[in-house]
C-alpha cells in the first residue's frame, strides 16, 4: 500500500471522546462502532508529526465499545506499507482498548502503517465505520555505524570512496562518467569534466599512481578526439560511451551543449596542468588537449553575434530551444572560458550584456541577515555556488557586479540556517542534517533550494561547501557518516539524496553530485584544483578581460 508520511483518517461518529482508563458500555446492537483514538507509546497519530517514535513502542487504539476479540486480527501493522510486522494484542478498559505490541522491536528510521479494517466488530456485532489509516515514523538509530576516525582521516575515507565512482565505475571504453549509476552506456560530459578534475586529487591522494591517471586521461581524451560527435567543437550532454554518438538529453536536446561543454573544458585545463612533465606521454597529452580546448567555437553560440550566448544547439532543430545562458546561476564558467579561448574568444560585452544582463544580475537582496549580491530568493540551488568554483577560486574574487566570496558563503549559510529553522517542519532538518540542492528526489529530479523544498537533502549540497562553511560541513559529514551510514553509504560513495520524513533513500549516485564532493574538499584542504585551473595563463587574460580582480589573476 502506498501511503504518504502522514495519512491518519478516521471517522468520529455521534460519540464524544472518552478519557483514557474509562470503562465503555456496549452499545446497542447497529449502533456505530468507532476509534476513539490511536496513540503510539501514549501520544496521539494525528496531525503532521508522526515520526521519531523509539523502536520499543506499542500502540493502543480505543474503541467507543467492547472489542470482539474473534475479530481483533483485522488490526494490522506493517513497515512501509509493505511486509507485515509480527504482534501480540493484550487488552484494557474493559476490552474496549486494544493494546498492539510488536513482538521484536521496530526498525530504525522506518514508517509503519497502523491498518483497522472494517472487518473488525463490537462485542455487539456493530462494525467498524470506516478503516483506520494512521503512519508513524520510528527515530534515528543514534549510534555509529563506522569506527570514529580522525577529521583527516575521515576526509580521505570519503574522497577515496567517491573516486570509486569515476574509476572503477567509469565506462570500460571510453573512460568517461556514466551520468549515474543506473545509466549503461550513457556518459555525461559535464560530469566527465568533474570526474578529470577529481583525477589530480586522486594522484596526491595516493589513491592511484600518476601513470594510472595518465593511462586514464589518454584513454578519455583519445576518445573525446578521435571518437565522440562533436557540433563546433562542443560535445553533447550525453554521448554513448561506447560509440560516442549523442544520446539526447530531452526531444530537443541532441546537439551542443555549451553548458556542459565548458564543465568538460575546465576538467581537461586542470589535468594539461597538472601533467606538466617533460616527457612524452604527458606532452602528447597536453598537445591532445589543447586541440579539443582550441575548437571549440564559443562565438558561434552567440547565435549570429548577439551580446549573449546560447546553451543548445541541434543538428536537426537548430536552435529551437533557444536557451539562453543569463541570469546568476551555474553558468558563470561558461563565459570564464569563452574569454579565455586562445582561438576564438568572446569580446567582454557578451558577459556584461548576456550573462550580467546589463548588470541586472545584481538583486543584494538579504536573509537570516546574509546579504547576498546576486540571485533568486535565498539564492536558489546550492550547486549553482559549487560548479562554477570547482577550478576558479572565489577568495578575493571580485568584479563590478559583486563579492563572489560574500556570494557563495553567504548562499550557503542561507541554505544551512533555513534547515535549522525548518519552517515547514521537516523530519530529521538540523545543524547536522542539510543541504539543499538539485538531486533525485522520490520519483523524479529536482533543483531544491529553500523556495522549493520537500524535505529532500542532498549531501553533495554540504560536502561541496567545505571551503564555505567548514565547521557546518564537517558536522554534516560526520552526521552523514556516522549516524546515516547504514542507509546511505554505498561503495560509490554517499546516496544521492534521502528524506527522513519519508523514510526515503535514493539508491543512486551521480557523477555531476559525486565529483563536487571530492573536488571541493580538496580545494578545502589544499586548494588543488583551484591552484591549478587558476594557473592557466589563458584563463588569467580572459579573467582580466571581463574585468575581474583576484589576489591569482
Amino acid at each position: 500500500m502506498n501511503v504518504c508520511f502522514i495519512i491518519y483518517s478516521f471517522v468520529l461518529a455521534a460519540c464524544s471522546k472518552k478519557e483514557a482508563g474509562s470503562v465503555v458500555n456496549s452499545i446497542p446492537n447497529g449502533s456505530s462502532f468507532n476509534v476513539l483514538y490511536t496513540k503510539v507509546n501514549g501520544i496521539n497519530i494525528e496531525g503532521s508529526n508522526n515520526y521519531n517514535y523509539p523502536v520499543n513502542s506499542n500502540i493502543k487504539i480505543s474503541f467507543n465499545d467492547k472489542i470482539d476479540k474473534s475479530t481483533v486480527t483485522a488490526i494490522n501493522l506493517s513497515m512501509n506499507g509493505g511486509s507485515a510486522v509480527s504482534i501480540s494484542y493484550t487488552y484494557e478498559n474493559n476490552d474496549s482498548t486494544v493494546v498492539v505490541v510488536p513482538n521484536a522491536p521496530l526498525k530504525y528510521l522506518s514508517k509503519y502503517l497502523i491498518y483497522i479494517d472494517n472487518s473488525v466488530k463490537s462485542i455487539a456485532k456493530a462494525v467498524l465505520v470506516n478503516p483506520v489509516n494512521a503512519v508513524f515514523a520510528t527515530q534515528i538509530d543514534s549510534s555509529n555505524k563506522f569506527p570514529l576516525l580522525s577529521d583527516n582521516a575521515l576526509l580521505d575515507t570519503i574522497q577515496k570512496r567517491t573516486f570509486n565512482y569515476f574509476w572503477e565505475f567509469a565506462h570500460p571504453v571510453s573512460g568517461l562518467a556514466r551520468e549515474r549509476n543506473t545509466s549503461g552506456d550513457i556518459v555525461t560530459s559535464g560530469g566527465s569534466g568533474f570526474g578529470i578534475m577529481a583525477i589530480p586529487v586522486a594522484i596526491n591522494r595516493n589513491f592511484i599512481t600518476r601513470a594510472e591517471g595518465l593511462a586514464r586521461m589518454q584513454k578519455i581524451v583519445t576518445f573525446l578526439k578521435n571518437v565522440a560527435v562533436k557540433f563546433h567543437g562542443v560535445f553533447p550532454h550525453w554521448i554513448n560511451g561506447k560509440t560516442g554518438t549523442p544520446i539526447a538529453f530531452s526531444p530537443k536536446d541532441n546537439g551542443a551543449d555549451l553548458v556542459e561543454t565548458s564543465f568538460l573544458m575546465a576538467g581537461l585545463l586542470t589535468a594539461r596542468q597538472y601533467f606538466d612533465r617533460n616527457i612524452n606521454e604527458e606532452i602528447n597529452l597536453r598537445t591532445d588537449i589543447n586541440l579539443l580546448w582550441n575548437a571549440v567555437e564559443w562565438n558561434w553560440f552567440r547565435q549570429s553575434n548577439q551580446d549573449v550566448l546560447y546553451w543548445h544547439w541541434s543538428p536537426n532543430f537548430n536552435w529551437e530551444m533557444n536557451h539562453k545562458i543569463d541570469g546568476w546561476n551555474e553558468c558563470l564558467i561558461t563565459y570564464l572560458l569563452a574569454a579565455s579561448s586562445n582561438i576564438d574568444s568572446i569580446p567582454s560585452v557578451v558577459y556584461h550584456k548576456g550573462f550580467a544582463k546589463s548588470g541586472a544580475i545584481v538583486t543584494g537582496n538579504t536573509y537570516f541577515n546574509f546579504q547576498l549580491p546576486m540571485g533568486p530568493s535565498y539564492g536558489g540551488p546550492l550547486f549553482w555556488s559549487h560548479y562554477s568554483f570547482l577550478g576558479i577560486n572565489p577568495n578575493g574574487l571580485k568584479d563590478r557586479y559583486a563579492d563572489y566570496q560574500q556570494q557563495v558563503v553567504n548562499h550557503t549559510k542561507i541554505n544551512y540556517t533555513y534547515c535549522i529553522q525548518n519552517p515547514k517542519n521537516f523530519f530529521g532538518y538540523s545543524s547536522s542534517c542539510w543541504g539543499l540542492t538539485a538531486s533525485d528526489i522520490p520519483n523524479g529530479y529536482a533543483a531544491n533550494d529553500p523556495a522549493n523544498d520537500i524535505g529532500v537533502i542532498s549531501p553533495t549540497a554540504a560536502l561541496s561547501s567545505f571551503p564555505y562553511t567548514p565547521a557546518e560541513s564537517m558536522q554534516a559529514l560526520k552526521f552523514f557518516y556516522y549516524k546515516l551510514g547504514d542507509k546511505i553509504w554505498t561503495e560509490n560513495g554517499f546516496m544521492d539524496a534521502f528524506s527522513l520524513k519519508e523514510g526515503w533513500y535514493s539508491g543512486t549516485t551521480l557523477a555531476i553530485d559525486q565529483g563536487p564532493i571530492i573536488i571541493m574538499i580538496e580545494n578545502y584542504r589544499t586548494q588543488l584544483i583551484w591552484n591549478l585551473l587558476t594557473s592557466c595563463p589563458e584563463v588569467k587574460r580572459g579573467m582580466n578581460n571581463l574585468g575581474f580582480t583576484a589576489p591569482y589573476l
